[in-house]
């Protein structure tokens, strides 16, 4: 073991576990039904470092992603909600995967409402911004001028259409924040979204516990029904505002969705923490079987279940993927 694995014991623990778990090559079948397990951000820093996970052959991009699907057939894009990509992009990551490989991705930040950079925007939707909005920081979609708003939509699902084409795409994840509330006129931007994004499968997560509630639930799960849209089950801390209660509800019978983002509670609201500390959490084997028994269940329900560890610091989301799947098994 060598560089960040040798100066962190939970990476060292995190192998030893590994060792006994083979990560899920094909999906899983569940009867007619299947389960694809896999990880979010498969070029997260702290899991391509040397000695963490890849092997030591493995060092381009290219490299990274053929030998990452060679272990998992999912994966979830987490770099689309900071920047939409180019269109190259997408066709390069068909062409390095198998053809039954699946991507789930995030929509853009401006497309849920959420800020996003405007210098990470692509240069011609950079060059249509008024320059007191192209000079902020941090803007808001309802800040840009209508015409550049409704750009980050085509431009988002132009860029990602090479892997619509070859069937790779599993669903696009409307993730919203915390601010936003269950009310008619946040299912209005949901809709909204839906028919933007038509013709895409589409999936909604919220980050509001109000939507879940014993009070609210039952209103949720039959909008999202009638709008036949996937409910977004996720494992969450607990206690917060941003909180998820777990769940195995199913609001179509084609897809269902579930990202486990850990338990850690201390970093999960706190403001500008790094990704990779926020999601820092290794599932132990008692807390994945709670999860394997749900998504059991789940998968009777839809013909096929993602099951996204978003845990994404270092080793523990590959082995605690690898030790899911061998559970689902």
């Amino acid at each position: 073991m060598t560089s960040a694995a040798a100066h962190d014991p939970g990476i060292a623990v995190a192998a030893d576990r590994a060792v006994v778990a083979a990560p899920p090559r094909m999906p899983i079948s569940a009867g007619s039904h299947q389960v694809l397990v896999g990880i979010s951000a498969w070029t997260e820093p702290t899991l391509v470092a040397p000695g963490v996970w890849y092997p030591d052959t493995v060092r381009t991009a290219e490299e990274r992603l053929r030998w990452y699907a060679t272990q998992f057939p999912l994966v979830e894009v987490d770099a689309t909600y900071y920047a939409i990509p180019a269109r190259k992009t997408a066709e390069l990551w068909v062409a390095r995967t198998p053809a039954d490989f699946t991507f789930d991705m995030k929509a853009h930040a401006l497309m849920t409402g959420q800020p996003s950079e405007p210098s990470r925007l692509p240069r011609a939707l950079r060059d249509a911004l008024p320059t007191e909005i192209a000079k902020k920081r941090r803007v808001y979609a309802h800040e840009l001028p209508p015409d550049v708003h409704d750009a980050v939509w085509t431009e988002f699902v132009a860029a990602i259409a090479p892997l619509a084409a070859a069937r790779k795409l599993g669903a696009i994840i409307l993730q919203y924040p915390k601010w936003f509330l269950p009310n008619a006129e946040s299912k209005e931007k949901i809709v909204e979204a839906r028919e933007r994004l038509r013709g895409l499968p589409v999936a909604v997560e919220f980050r509001n516990h109000r939507w879940l509630t014993e009070r609210g639930l039952d209103r949720t799960l039959r909008f999202l029904e009638d709008e036949h849209l996937p409910l977004v089950l996720a494992d969450t801390p607990q206690g917060m505002e941003s909180s998820l209660p777990p769940m195995s509800a199913v609001t179509t019978p084609e897809l269902a969705i579930v990202r486990l983002h850990g338990r850690r509670a201390e970093t999960w609201e706190k403001p500008n923490a790094v990704v990779s500390e926020r999601y820092r959490y290794l599932y132990d084997r008692d807390e994945l079987a709670e999860w394997a028994d749900r998504v059991r269940g789940v998968a009777k329900n839809a013909v096929s279940t993602h099951a996204v560890f978003n845990n994404c610091y270092g080793n523990y989301a590959v082995t605690n993927a690898a030790e899911f799947a061998t559970m689902i098994q």
